[in-house]
Formats: structure tokens, sequence, C-alpha cells
């Protein structure tokens, strides 16, 4: 019998479905790869923007990803939003108890810690605890500049300070004893979009980037973080993922339909559409 891979993300919930768990479950299956979610938090969002944000309780997020860990065999895992300090505390200690399953090499971090439009969707100490002891844990990590310079403390920089501040990262985890990190810094808000990555043994490349004249870009963070989980357990290496993750947003910007008033999703299933 043929099987697919299984990848678990834990996220928020967007209800417009651009961004967030029902996201990723798109991006996973444009990939052909099983999706398992575990929702962090609620959203009241649309195209238009964040209203609110209520966290689920850590204990009840412990609880749904011990759940599907008895069930599956997890191929990996990527993580989005979630929302609390008390939610990482418990994605940390989860994996933890993972036992190295899957590889740290497909523990994909995309740290989403501000909406687009201003909102925090993660507190102060929720991101002392994801620098302190979840950048531990991981394999990668997709900030775009804005989130990088949280991270380190530090002010956003340009498109020259990106290597210099991808490697600050980089090496606080190595503090940590993570000497396994790939820090990929997407270039969205650059005013061409360029994606820099340091890999783990320390080569650094650039990913030339297209600006497609859409409105669609709701999600292009989750979408892109997906993606790449998804190229790692196929197997591809470092550069070759995250060349195929970038060109799998890039179409699905470019094929995106308008949805909703403001800023709508791309068209994370662009590869079943007949004529595609």
């Amino acid at each position: 019998m043929c099987t697919k891979p299984v990848a678990l993300t834990i996220a928020g919930f967007d209800p417009g479905s651009g961004a967030g768990i029902t996201a990723d479950l798109k991006t996973f299956s444009a990939h052909r790869v099983y999706g398992v979610a575990c929702i962090s938090a609620l959203t009241v969002q649309s195209t238009q923007g964040v209203r609110a944000v209520e966290p689920l309780s850590g204990t009840l997020v412990r609880q749904t990803l011990d759940c599907l860990a008895e069930d599956v065999g997890l191929a990996g895992i990527k993580i989005g939003m979630l929302g609390s300090s008390g939610i990482v505390t418990e994605v940390v200690s989860f994996l933890v108890g993972q036992s190295g399953k899957p590889a740290r090499n497909r523990i994909v971090l995309d740290p989403v810690l501000r909406s687009t439009s201003g909102t925090p969707l993660l507190d102060t100490n929720g991101i002392q605890v994801m620098r302190d002891q979840l950048l531990n844990r991981i394999g990668w990590i997709t900030p775009n500049i804005q989130e990088l310079a949280i991270l380190i403390g530090e002010d956003p920089g340009g498109r020259d300070q990106v290597p210099a501040q991808a490697a600050q990262l980089k090496d606080i985890a190595r503090r940590l004893g993570n000497n396994e990190l790939n820090v990929v810094v997407t270039g969205g808000d650059l005013s061409r979009p360029d994606d820099f990555l340091l890999t783990a043994s320390g080569e650094q490349y650039w990913f030339s980037g297209e600006r497609i004249a859409t409105n669609s870009t709701h999600g292009t963070g989750c979408a892109f973080s997906s993606a790449l989980l998804c190229e790692l357990i196929s197997g591809s290496g470092a550069k070759e993922a995250v060349a195929a993750a970038k060109a799998y947003v890039t179409e699905g910007l470019r094929s995106a339909y308008p949805v909703g008033k403001g800023k709508g999703p791309m068209n994370h299933l662009y590869r079943f559409d007949p004529g595609m």
C-alpha cells in the first residue's frame, strides 16, 4: 500500500484560510504530504486585518500534540504562531520528549511575532522562551527582517545587514548547544524580495526574488515555511529546498485570484488547477 509522509503544523487558526493552520494544510497537500494539525490560538481576522487573538491553554495544546504523536509517525513539524509563553513552553517540552523523531533538520520554525497589520501575536515572555529554549530544538527558522531584529534584540536592518544579523541568530542557537540551525531570512520587506540562507555549516546563499503585481500576499511566510518542510521531508538539500519553496510561493502569488476586500491569500493549490 502506498503511503504519504505525515507532517504536523502547530499554528493559529485564520478564518480566511490565507495563513495559519488551514494554509499550512493546503501547502502540505500541494506537496503530497498528509497534514495533521494542532491549533495554538483562535483569531478574528479577514483579509482586512486581525481584530482579536485568543490563545488556547497550554494544557490543551500539549494534550493535542501528545495525542497526535501517539497515533502517527511524524516525518516533520512546522511551528508557526504560538500565541503565548505557556504554549511555547509546552511545545519545547513536547519536542524534548520526542527523542529525535522527527530529526531536528525536519523541524521548521516560522517565528510569527506580529501580524502585518501590527497586532502582537506573541507576548514578550513568549519571545524570550522562544529565543532561550525553542531555538535549541529546531533545525530551521524562517524570520522576515522585522522578526529577525526582534529575536536578536536589534533594530531592523536592510539587505546589507541581513547576513550579519542571521549569523547573530545562529550564534545564539550555538551558545544554547544547537549547531544544526539553518537560518532563512525572507525578503518580502525588501525592494526586491530576495531571500538569504545561512546553512548550519556556514554556507551563504542569496535567492533572487520577483515582485509579483498582486494584492494577494497574505500568509506567504506560512506557505514558504510549510513548503520548505515538505521539501526537506522529500530529501532535498538545504539550498535546493529553499529554492523550491521560494518558487512555490512565487507561482502561488502569480496565479492568485481575488478573495476579500483586503490582502487576499496566494493560490496554495495552483498545482491542481486545470491548465497549470
